[in-house]
């Protein structure tokens, strides 16, 4: 694992570090703030518009009465969810009955809410505020994520609209950028694709402007700093203290975007960054706790652990800069804890492709070494290990070493298809359900192949990117 990050608990203002408690002073990364002499540019985006009024300023809180249609079978489940982020948390369930549901009055503040039958891929984000005490989404075909509507909804009508609007318009952007390699016609191209972001820009503003005083019109605001030129001024249009920001991703693609334009891709810089926005934030220990929970996640999810060393070390168990933090960022941050070198992941309990079930820690236990290999039929870099793993297994399987294939796969012919076709030896496993697995949310995966491999008390030993790197190990350690 790499070296922790140690620094002191200071923001960027103060510096971030006085002393490196954990690697040695030339090896650990400083945080640089903005030179003094330097002043800031205020500039005024014009992507910006200000969709914060009094009457929707901050959050509240209020009963909603939330029902609706929808073709589905008697007896079918509805599940509600309240949005914060990526995260989602369970609130209530309503049956279908003659395709109809009602939750009744629902206690809620304002932001995202979710809709989701038992696959989890068939949802519908909604927003729900208490401003309008009455929600009646209309379904027009069991899935979720196909056309509807929220008669009597202004939040929802300016939210459905959205979103339609922005799908085609990211799909756009999306296929322009693929001609953007080896393109002729580059700077022709980019100007194509700057001129749909602003088509986007101009629906948010005129959207604000039909709906003013709703939680949408204000989540619009949201999508574009007011100074985006200014590195110290970023998050200025963001109020701190208003908690319906963490019930919507507001927070998440604001960090990602200041990231990506001051943190020059390098440690400094994210060290950089990550203190300025503690340092925003910190004056609210919900949206504090969004912050650097999302900062978490997104460096777990791009491989820099060390990042996530920092952030874990000086401000969620620092006992200075932690002490006002719930236990549920302490909770969410140790899920991230376990997947890193040293510690022991979750165990599972999952059938196998054969028959029967297989429990990890019980296989890690009766092994020296266990690696566990997160796959799936599609993945084309799946295609290339799994034929390299195959006899790496068959050398040092008799010295104590196992492999598990965990399969994200959610049809059960093509899992067991490929299984045959490759003459995998090793045990398979799967919940056959995709990306909507549970041990998906559980490992943090986030692509395939990932590995971990496990000694015998199934800690975590390396987390090889590629195969080779395990048989180098075994070679080493069998």
């Amino acid at each position: 694992m790499a070296a922790t990050l140690a620094v002191g608990c200071g923001n960027a203002s103060e510096g971030t570090s006085s002393s490196a408690t954990s690697t040695p002073a030339s090896s650990t990364p400083k945080a640089s703030a903005p030179a003094a002499s330097q002043q800031p540019d205020v500039t005024v985006s014009a992507k910006w518009k200000d969709g914060v009024t009094d009457a929707n300023r901050g959050d509240k809180t209020g009963k909603v009465r939330l029902q609706g249609t929808v073709p589905a079978a008697n007896g079918s489940v509805l599940y509600l969810y309240e949005t914060e982020g990526r995260n989602l948390t369970l609130m209530d369930s309503a049956k279908v009955q003659n395709q109809a549901f009602d939750f009744g009055q629902v206690e809620v503040h304002r932001g995202f809410y979710q809709l989701a039958t038992d696959n989890a891929k068939n949802n519908c984000q909604f927003v729900m505020n208490p401003d309008e005490p009455q929600v009646n989404l209309k379904f027009r075909s069991k899935q979720l994520t196909s056309s509807k509507t929220a008669e009597g909804s202004q939040e929802n009508a300016a939210w459905f609209t959205y979103q339609n609007f922005s799908r085609v318009n990211n799909n756009q952007i999306r296929s322009l950028r693929k001609q953007l390699k080896d393109s002729p016609f580059r700077a022709q191209v980019e100007k194509q694709i700057e001129d749909k972001e602003m088509e986007l820009v101009a629906k948010q503003h005129e959207l604000m402007g039909q709906y003013p005083d709703t939680y949408l019109a204000k989540f619009l605001g949201w999508r574009n700093p007011k100074y985006p030129k200014s590195q110290g001024n970023y998050f200025d249009d963001m109020d701190p203290m208003d908690n319906s920001l963490v019930r919507s991703m507001a927070i998440s693609d604001r960090i990602q975007g200041f990231m990506v334009a001051y943190s020059k891709g390098n440690d400094p810089g994210f060290l950089a960054c990550i203190d300025l926005v503690k340092a925003h934030f910190e004056p609210n220990p919900v949206t504090l706790e969004s912050a650097l929970y999302s900062m978490l996640e997104g460096f777990y999810n791009t491989g820099k652990e060390h990042i996530c060393q920092y952030i874990l070390d000086n401000y969620i168990y620092d006992e200075d800069c932690g002490a006002d933090l719930s236990d549920v960022i302490r909770q969410r941050a140790q899920g991230i804890i376990n997947l890193q070198v040293g510690k022991t992941p979750p165990n599972f309990t999952m059938d196998k492709w054969d028959g029967g079930s297989l429990n990890l820690m019980e296989t890690a236990k009766a092994n020296k070494y266990t690696l566990v290999m997160f796959w799936a039929s599609w993945c084309h870099k799946c295609e290339q290990e799994i034929p390299v793993l195959i006899p790496v297994h068959a050398k040092y399987k008799s010295q104590g070493f196992e492999a598990i294939g965990v399969s994200l796969d959610q049809a059960r012919s093509t899992w067991v298809g490929v299984i045959e076709q490759r003459g995998m030896s090793y045990p398979n496993v799967s919940q056959l359900q995709g990306w909507d697995s549970p041990i998906v949310k559980d490992y943090k995966i986030t692509a395939t192949p990932t590995y971990f491999l496990l000694d015998s008390e199934g800690k975590i030993v390396l987390k090889p990117k590629r195969v080779y790197e395990v048989d180098a190990f075994l070679a080493k350690n069998l």
